[in-house]
């Protein structure tokens, strides 16, 4: 993967783009004479036809890129705050987005699986999501997989970025915020020709952190073009490119259970390690044509390249190694290093169109699509040795003192842990049809074929392991509309998501599957000022994995799990310019048979609550507008509240719950100048974010000041 000559590229896509930009308000005349009418071109959003969000059967949750801007949010984690019925997972040390949607997590050893423009954007090894991009976020709730294709049962986040336009505008800003924080957006967008628009957009970032010695690097961008080919054709096209230096952190240890036996600021790992590197360099492109007015072709490709590499110390979680216990401060850890590189290629094709049959109106959707995944990983790792009480604590063990820190230690990872390519490669084909059985009530149905094929060749044994199988995932709903301004809804799907590795016997792993049903109402007033949704879900999976209670070491794909609960999201513009948001969420996710967990080999046992699932989570935000003659003040304040969690699978230990209070005000002297300062955690909060076991817990951020100044154009 060259992504030396990768990054020339994009550098040279953004540097072309600026060159074309920057005359583009002067590029409106040519010779003193104006050009012609310039024409606004905009392409559809693949898998989703032209029903309206309204009338779908499923809860969909729309989070839109100036709300995020209005409260500061930075990167992906941070939106989906804002998101009924999203819980945080544990994120690998920091280095990616890590969530459950009602419950689900998914996938473990990869980042949750995400779109971006109905392209897979989790997959791989990306880093945090930057928000400099966004256009908007759509959390699509339930049965997705008939369109969408292997997944979640929970739901689907796909991120809309923002696009080109034929107008010419842009924006830049500047933050600065506490822990030496510091960091710059851009934005320029316009038109070059009449039938050619480009975009650029980008961020740069120097954070420090309230963890002792960490510091993080990050640099985002997005260069795009949108052209008008015909009257009914256009083309798009999007390229990516980050780089971040992250440093791998596994949080705290909780002390005989005690997570306040150290600061949250105290650093388990080993500075020297120094960050881990996170590069992707991507490709979107999107060729749209409009058959008439009711029918569109839409053919889209993405290409991706991600890549992961650095070391990491961690705390040693199995107990016979573990000093620990035993000493009361000694903290014995492994050291690795990590090389890990992805690939993805994907195509896609699809119609869309409405027609009718009779009195029957129908939104029908027809496409195939086909992608390859390439895994390459390898892993070294250096373990402490089994540790007897009352020995002494020596190199070998790699230990620290929780409670005084010497840093320095940083023994050479030489056993080969993992090193493996796996290859995944499916085909899909799916179609959707939404009739208007009469003017109030519509009928959705719909299915998708998959064919996945998954190779591993394990290289520590020269072993190569394969797995194939066809999957069929059907969708059903219907819409009620009681009145204009308020309609019922009921959905059902199955679904599958691929398990990644083998067994004790060589063959890989059978995919999870799914069910899940949902019910609810939909309110939008009169004006559209005021939009809610409640749901009422129920929703199962098989072939979770588990430990294997022969082969020690292995596991098996014969787990449960299910979850059930109920989401209420409310979004309103109220008189006196005021905008609320409000969400509510109650999740009821639980292990639904008696297995064995496949990290520790702890007893699971049916009921037992799903890791880092909070059983009820809300937020509400409300900002208000003041203004005093041409100049406007915006004022603001917000809550989050998330419920105790499980900390560790098979035991008794859990986070405490929470509530964070943020304020935010800006004030815009002018139509172009905003000064804003938001404080997040205002009560200086000790809370826990996620986490994986008792010696990896992941603190919550303190208190935090950010100033911004912003000028658009």
């Amino acid at each position: 993967m060259q992504y030396q000559s990768g990054f020339r590229l994009a550098l040279a896509a953004s540097a072309a783009c600026v060159a074309l930009t920057v005359p583009m308000a002067a590029a409106q005349t040519t010779g003193g004479e104006e050009l012609a009418e310039i024409i606004v071109v905009g392409q559809r959003q693949a898998y989703r036809g032209d029903v309206a969000l309204k009338d779908t059967p499923q809860a969909i949750q729309v989070l839109d890129g100036a709300l995020l801007d209005a409260v500061g949010i930075t990167e992906l984690e941070g939106a989906l705050e804002m998101a009924s019925g999203v819980a945080k997972q544990n994120n690998f040390g920091g280095l990616w987005d890590s969530f459950a949607i009602r419950g689900f997590a998914g996938d473990p050893n990869f980042p949750s699986g995400f779109l971006v423009n109905g392209f897979n954007g989790g997959r791989g090894y990306g880093g945090p999501r930057d928000a400099s991009n966004i256009d908007r976020i759509e959390v699509l709730k339930g049965p997705n997989s008939a369109l969408f294709g292997r997944g979640e049962p929970g739901g689907t986040v796909n991120i809309i970025t923002k696009k080109p336009k034929f107008d010419t505008e842009g924006s830049v800003s500047v933050s600065a915020g506490s822990y030496d924080t510091y960091r710059i957006e851009g934005d320029i967008t316009g038109p070059i020709t009449d039938k050619i628009a480009v975009r650029i957009n980008g961020a740069a970032e120097d954070a420090g952190s309230f963890r002792d010695t960490l510091k993080s690097k990050k640099y985002t961008a997005s260069p795009s073009i949108l052209m008008q080919l015909t009257e009914d054709t256009s083309f798009s096209y999007e390229a990516e490119y980050v780089k971040q230096e992250v440093p791998f952190d596994r949080g705290i240890v909780a002390v005989n259970g005690d997570l306040g036996a150290l600061p949250i600021s105290r650093f388990l790992g080993e500075p020297g390690d120094g960050p881990v590197e996170v590069e992707v360099l991507g490709h979107q492109a999107q060729l749209q044509h409009d058959i008439s007015d009711d029918w569109s072709v839409l053919i889209g490709a993405g290409y991706r390249d991600t890549s992961f590499k650095g070391f990491s110390s961690d705390a040693e979680l199995a107990g016979s190694r573990q000093t620990l216990e035993e000493t009361g401060n000694m903290l014995s850890r492994q050291r690795r290093y990590r090389d890990y590189q992805t690939e993805h290629m994907v195509f896609r094709g699809e119609v869309s169109g409405t027609f009718n049959t009779g009195i029957f109106t129908h939104h029908l959707i027809v496409g195939a699509d086909w992608d390859k995944f390439e895994i390459d990983q390898v892993q070294l790792r250096y373990r402490p040795p089994a540790y007897t009480a009352g020995r002494p604590i020596t190199a070998a063990n790699n230990a620290i003192d929780i409670f005084n820190p010497v840093y320095g230690s940083t023994p050479t990872p030489t056993a080969t842990l993992d090193n493996r390519f796996e290859r995944q490669k499916a085909w899909g084909v799916y179609f959707q049809d939404q009739i208007d059985l009469t003017e109030k009530l519509k009928f959705r149905f719909g299915g998708r074929y998959d064919d996945f094929d998954q190779s591993i060749h394990n290289r520590i044994n020269d072993a190569r392991l394969g797995n194939s199988y066809t999957k069929f995932s059907p969708q059903t709903g219907l819409v009620y509309d009681l009145t204009d301004e308020f309609s019922l809804y009921g959905g059902y799907g199955r679904g599958f998501r691929p398990n990644t590795g083998f067994d004790f016997s060589g063959a890989a792993f059978r995919p999870e599957e799914s069910e899940s049903y949902e019910i609810g109402g939909k309110y939008t007033s009169p004006d559209g000022r005021i939009t809610s949704t409640l749901a009422l879900f129920t929703m199962t999976k098989d072939n979770v994995l588990t430990a294997d209670p022969v082969n020690s070491g292995y596991s098996l794909a014969i787990g449960k799990a299910r979850s059930k609960g109920v989401e209420f999201d409310l979004n309103a513009q109220l008189p006196g310019d005021m905008q609320l948001y409000l969400t509510y969420s109650y999740t009821d996710a639980e292990a639904a048979r008696d297995m064995v967990d496949p990290d520790f080999g702890l007893s699971i046992l049916e009921g037992d609550p799903l890791i880092n699932i909070p059983k009820n989570q809300a937020s509400a935000l409300l900002m208000k507008d003041l203004f005093f003659g041409d100049n406007t003040v915006t004022l603001g304040g917000g809550v989050n509240y998330v419920s105790k969690r499980l900390g560790e699978t098979g035991v008794d230990f859990y986070l405490p719950s929470y509530t964070l209070v943020k304020l935010l005000a800006s004030w815009q002297p002018t139509e172009q100048l905003k000064l804003s300062v938001d404080v997040n955690n205002l009560f200086d909060k000790r809370y826990y974010a996620s986490s994986y076991a008792r010696s990896w817990v992941a603190p919550g951020t303190p208190r935090t000041f950010t100033a911004r100044i912003g000028y658009t154009f």
